[in-house]
Order: structure tokens, then sequence, then C-alpha cells
């Protein structure tokens, strides 16, 4: 089967443009619903990322940044008050992760697998700016995953700095968690019918 050609230069889509649209307001519950569950699943195996940004991503490679990240604050505060109140804190964080990615995209950098991983490293490079200054401030540094955790209480025990020990701790993280959603992200609207995208850039 023929790839499909991820075209991000429609000149009638505009990256920052939103109407609560039918499209819109359908997509935005959905892609909440995505993140809720994949985080859900991630947690209940133990998983070592998060894959909580799902919906985000694809909700701004439909609809723009704006879409994505009012996508991942919605579902960090639901999911707080729901499953975990830890996430409520990283709503900010869920917001500049679906900016990072909407521009990314209509920007052409999530049209072939080499442009993805360039792109998950810059979107989990946002994600662990925005995320290191709120691990220090509520929990002393730690992301709360094992093994992240580990190379944190490493570096602290070698007398490092706190602020380069939980930049490191959420990066790594952060890498393997946004290059898993990215490629998944990535594959996902490759299969999506080419109707559908339009649908979302004609209501723009």
């Amino acid at each position: 089967m023929k790839a499909k050609n991820i075209n991000n230069q429609d000149s009638r889509f505009s990256t920052w443009k939103i109407h609560l649209t039918v499209a819109t307001t359908t997509l935005i519950p959905a892609a909440v619903g995505i993140n809720y569950i994949a985080k859900a699943l991630a947690e209940g195996l133990k998983l070592p990322l998060w894959l909580g940004s799902l919906g985000t991503f694809l909700a701004s490679m439909l609809a723009g940044p704006t879409a994505g990240a009012i996508s991942g604050f919605i579902n960090n505060v639901i999911y707080g008050l729901t499953l975990s109140p830890v996430s409520t804190v990283y709503a900010i964080t869920s917001i500049g992760i679906g900016i990072a990615v909407g521009i990314l995209f209509h920007r052409g950098w999530f049209q072939n697998a080499k442009r993805v991983f360039v792109s998950a490293i810059i979107i989990a490079l946002v994600s662990t700016i925005i995320s290191t200054p709120l691990n220090v401030i509520f929990w002393g540094g730690q992301t709360g995953v094992a093994w992240g955790d580990a190379i944190f209480a490493t570096m602290i025990g070698n007398h490092i700095n706190i602020w380069l020990a939980s930049f490191t701790d959420e990066f790594v993280l952060d890498l393997l968690d946004k290059f898993a959603v990215a490629y998944l992200a990535f594959l996902i609207y490759r299969q999506l019918p080419q109707r559908m995208i339009n649908y979302f850039k004609d209501n723009q």
C-alpha cells in the first residue's frame, strides 16, 4: 500500500486558529479519552513510561496546537480528580506538549520516521523544562518512576545539584515516553482516512 504523504502545508489550515466547530468539539473529548485510557493502562501495567499524551499528539496533528493543548490540560485535570491527584500539577506540561507537537507537525517534522525521531527529542526537552521545576517544588526533584528516581538518587548521592539531577531524571523518562508516543501517533495518523484529515483542515 502506498505510504500516505503527510502534507502539512495546506494554505487553508492555520496553525493557531481554532473554532468550536463540530469537528473540534468532537476531537477534544476523544483526545482526552485516549490520553486517559493510555495513561491508566501504563500505570496499571507498571510501565516505565506514561503514554498519557497520545491523544494530545493526535489532536495537535489534526487540529493544531491549541486543540492539543486544551486536550492535554483537560485530561490532566480529570485524571487528577479521578485517579491520581499528582496529574493535575502537570496540566501546564501538557499544554506545552500540545503546543510543541502542533508547531512541529505543521512545519513538516512528522513527515517521516527520521523527523519524528528529532521531534520526539524536542518535545521531550520541552516537557522536561516545564516539569523539572514542578518536580523540585512538589516532590523534592523526583518523578515518581522508580528507575528514573534511582538515577536521581545516585546523582544526589554524588553531590550533584538537585536541579541537574531532577532534570536528568525527568529527561531520561521523557525521552522514552515521547519516542513511544511520537512514533505511535505517527503510525496512527498515517492510517487515518484522508477524508478525516481534510475534514479537520476544512473546519479551521
